[in-house]
This record gives structure tokens, sequence and C-alpha cells, in this order.
């Protein structure tokens, strides 16, 4: 498509979308200064835009109709003006999302399309003007419900006793994560890939019933995730990621497992769960209000039973992993990850190893790589059960 389009705009023409097929946009740049911003998307058909604004980070949020992004950088483009960045992606069924980034407060002075005419596709176009921060959140609406995109549970067949485990794939959609240095391999796409030959085995064993956050390139927020493993009443949730470190880093790679804990367990662990923690706010999703006290308080009491589950397979993924893949330096570590928050769900996070690791991104890539990393896994996930059930049948004749 985006070869035809080309053709078109070099014979002096507009190739319109097809009847049937879905929106695309097929290229997008800034233009402008710090007093007047200009966002312009190129589509290969109309769509109907709405907006609205978020705080603390300054963010306008486009939502359109579900379109398809063929952006020759998925990175999206650099900032300029009064754009920091910019964000795009699915953000639930039927719904695509772009999220700007401000730098300081601003107001939207236009959003519209303009129709294809002549050579000129048709275009999305976003003005930016600055304001004070008074106006910008007096412009702020309420924070809207997010429809949500994960799919219900189905219940267990009666008499099926199997364990539940809850694989999540992190980030999809409007929030890619991590990016290779060639920008093009997400890892948002790595690890759904992973997660999805992970479940592919254990649904094989027969010994236990998975169920995904997300199975495809959809955005599920935080919150979410946590929900899906409570209500689907899981045994075991993994979260499973592909970080990302600066060039001065000094080449760190490998493997490692972390666990929830209220203080980390180093400076990169805090790090890590902070940046994994605005996957809601890069998405442009508000962040719902914490707990109160009593509640917080209940929850507690439940985490420290399941924090020592947590524990234990955190040792026993480590272990197995160990014999299978390169791990990181430091690879078992903790920190205050909201997606392990589910109070009575032994959960870890498994970063699977650094995109900006030209080695580990080749690896993470590779078939036979993932078959050693998934088969580790399962191993660990077989020592977890065997040991819980054991412990907890001890505990009952006590």
């Amino acid at each position: 498509m985006r070869f035809l389009a080309v053709l078109a705009v070099a014979l002096g023409t507009v190739l319109p979308a097809a009847a049937s097929d879905p929106v695309s946009a097929l290229d997008a740049r800034l233009g402008g200064d710090a007093q007047r911003t200009r966002l312009v998307v190129d589509l290969t058909g109309p769509v109907q835009p709405t907006h609205f604004t978020l705080a603390d980070p300054y963010r306008v949020i486009i939502d359109l109709p579900q379109i398809s992004f063929k952006f020759p950088d998925k990175r999206g483009g650099e900032g300029r003006g009064l754009v920091s960045a910019f964000r795009y992606g699915l953000i639930a069924s039927g719904r695509s999302r772009i999220v700007v980034d401000a730098k300081k407060p601003v107001t939207v002075e236009n959003i519209s399309v303009v129709e294809a005419s002549e050579d000129q596709p048709a275009r999305l176009v976003v003005d930016l003007a600055p304001t004070t921060r008074e106006k910008f959140l007096a412009a702020v609406s309420a924070p809207r419900a997010e429809e949500s995109a994960r799919r219900p549970v189905e219940a267990a067949k009666p008499g099926d006793t199997r364990p539940l485990i809850v694989l999540d794939p992190g980030h999809g959609g409007v929030d890619p994560g991590a990016y290779g240095d060639n920008g093009v391999v997400s890892e948002k796409d790595i690890v759904l890939q992973v997660a999805l030959m992970l479940r592919d085995k254990l649904e094989a064993s027969n010994h236990y019933r998975v169920v995904m956050t997300r199975e495809d390139d959809t955005f599920i927020a935080l919150g979410e995730r946590v929900k899906v493993a409570r209500e689907a009443g899981a045994q075991l949730f993994m979260s499973i990621h592909a970080d990302s470190l600066s060039a001065s880093s000094g080449g760190v790679r490998g493997a490692t497992v972390y666990t929830l804990s209220d203080r980390a367990s180093d400076a990169e662990a805090a790090n890590l769960a902070d940046k994994e923690n605005r996957s809601d706010a890069l998405a442009g999703v508000a962040i719902p209000e914490q707990l109160d006290d009593v509640a917080g308080i209940l929850i507690d009491l439940m985490q420290r039973e399941t924090r020592s589950f947590s524990s234990r397979f955190a040792g026993n993924l480590t272990s197995s992993l160990k014999s299978a893949v390169r791990l990181n330096k430091n690879p078992a570590r903790s920190a205050g990850f909201m997606v392990l928050r589910a109070p009575d769900v032994p959960s870890v996070l498994v970063e699977l190893g650094y995109m900006s690791s030209a080695q580990d991104l080749k690896l993470l890539q590779s078939d036979e790589w993932r078959e050693k990393a998934t088969e580790a896994m399962i191993r660990a996930v077989d020592e977890f059960f065997g040991r819980r059930v054991a412990s907890e049948s001890s505990r009952k004749v006590n």
C-alpha cells in the first residue's frame, strides 16, 4: 500500500482507500516552534477524531476509529516545538489512539481532517499553542472511564482442578515498550511472541489452564491486568518483559526475575519499576486512586503469604533459567511494580533480556533461544506447583 501511495503521488493522483479497507496512517511529522506546533498525519482516507487532555505530565490524547499505523519509523518522530514525543497504536477494540507529550501546558487550537486533493493525501492536522497551567487544568475533563479491551475469562469446567496460570505480555497497542537499536523491533511484539509460545506449551502439557491478559497488539491498563488474575482465581501470574538501558550502561545483558517489594532491592530495580508503572500514563489512561488505609491493611495481611509463594517461584524460575539462558549478573531483584500487586496471587515479572543489547536482541528473536527459555519456565512452574500442593496439604493436616 505504501508503494502504491508513493506511485500515485508520483503520477499526480491520490489513491483512495477501498471502501472495505481500514484507513491507514502512512506518515507523521511535526512542524513549528515553541509559539505554535503542528502535528500532521497522512491518511489513506478520512476519519473522525476526538480529543481530550491529561495533566502531570501534560498530554493531548487523540482518539480515532481503529486504523493501521504504517509509519516508516515505528518509534515515531522526534519532538519539536511544544511537543517532546508522540506515540500511537490500538487502545481498545475498534479504537486507535495518538498520545502527544507536551513540554508545557498547551491548548488545542485546531484538530481537523483535511480531505485528499490532487497530489495530497487526507491529513489529520493538530495545532497546539502555549497556555497557562491554570487554563490547561481547567480544560482537563474528568478522568474518563476507559473501556476494557480484556476478554472475559472462561470458567473452569466442573471437576477441572488444574492450576490456572495468567501470562501477561507487557505493553501493547499504544504502549510499545522498549525498542531495539534498529527502531523496528519492539518489546511489545517480542514478549507477546514468547508468551504465546509459553501458553501453547503449558496447554499442551494438559496440567494447567492458561489465561492471557492480551493475545494481540492491544493495550491493557495495569489495573486491568491485575483484575484478570484476581477475577480468574489465578494461582500464578507471570508478567513478561524485555528491558532497555542507555548506551552508558556498559553492555548489560541477561534475564532478570523481579518480585514485589515496598522498597526496591537496588537503584536499577527502582528505575525499572518506575518506568513500567508509567505504562498507563504513556497510553493516556488516568491512573486510579490509591486504596484507602483500611483496605490497604487487609491487603497487606493477605500479601504476606502471597509474597512468600512469589519469592519461592522466583527462586525456582531463576534456577531453571540459569541452566538454559544467560542471566543478569544480579538476576533476583524486587521493586514496587504495580502489575504485581494482586494481594492473593503469587506474581513475578520476568525481564527476558535487554533490547538495548545487540546480543540479547538477536537471541530474543531466535526461535531456538525462545524454545530454551520457555522450557526452563515450564520446569519452574512444574516445580512450584509440586511444592505448593505439598505445602498446602501439610498445613491443612497440621
